[in-house]
């Protein structure tokens, strides 16, 4: 996708410093990076992952609602264990073509070393290392879909979308990572994004943006001894922030995220 190679430095960086160490700090830090067009971030998590990791966690994501416009980008990030470098995976609502409604989904490594053999998939992820895998399918009216990534052996990984309604599944992609690393980590964040606004020649357009809506469900997985998975409050984030009529609501397990005029 379009999303700076900052990405996974902003997204997957996000561990808590030490409290203790960070009163005693003095250096002045560096000012802090933008992703212009990340619009908002949502936590996920699943309760008690096991200290390897997920093998597998799925992550639902409904744009029956969302505009048919390209630029939009839904997505879950997630990390593994035993390497620094991350992976997202979601899916973009694009113009209808002449045989119907058509959704683009991408599932990408950003960890450096990361292989594959897959058609699907290319090396590089938004201009930095890692595995870019994608597809597009006709998609139906109702453009809800699992978004699954399941270990397949060893530190080799498949990402799928399946069509909550319809039950057919499409392969995504594929790819391997270096060896020691591990399962998934147990909680991450997910982003809303328009990422035309990463184009930094240009101040983002807040206010031209139009209304869209997407809803994230809760992570699930199947991995032996995890608990359920739950999503946190949704924030806006960066440029636009204040800026583009944002809303939220819970619908049943689920968090729908609106924006724009």
């Amino acid at each position: 996708m379009k999303t700076s190679p900052l990405v996974l430095a902003g997204l997957l960086g996000l561990a808590a410093a030490d409290p203790i160490k960070r009163q005693q700090a003095t250096p002045t830090p560096a000012p802090k990076k933008t992703i212009p067009g990340h619009l908002a971030y949502i936590p996920w998590k699943v309760d008690k992952a096991p200290a390897d990791g997920l093998q597998d966690v799925t992550f639902p994501i409904s744009m029956k609602d969302s505009i048919r416009e390209e630029g939009w980008y839904f997505a879950q990030v997630f990390r593994f264990h035993g390497k620094s470098g991350g992976a997202y995976i979601g899916v973009q609502p694009r113009p209808a073509n002449s045989k119907g409604p058509v959704d683009h989904a991408a599932f990408s490594s950003f960890m450096p070393g990361t292989k594959s053999t897959d058609p699907n998939c290319s090396p590089g992820a938004d201009g930095g290392p890692g595995v870019s895998c994608s597809v597009q399918i006709t998609g139906t009216d109702d453009h809800s879909y699992d978004l699954r990534v399941e270990n397949i052996g060893n530190t080799t990984w498949q990402g799928t979308m399946v069509n909550t309604v319809s039950k057919v599944e499409t392969h995504i992609g594929s790819w391997t990572l270096p060896t020691g690393a591990g399962g998934i980590k147990g909680n991450e964040i997910g982003f809303f994004e328009w990422w035309p606004f990463n184009d930094r020649s240009k101040p983002p357009t807040c206010d031209l943006l139009k209304r869209t809506t997407v809803a994230f469900g809760p992570p699930r997985t199947s991995t032996a001894n995890a608990g359920a998975g739950s999503l946190g409050n949704p924030y806006e984030v960066y440029e636009c922030k204040g800026k583009t009529n944002y809303k939220t609501q819970k619908v049943g397990d689920n968090v729908e995220i609106s924006l724009g005029f």
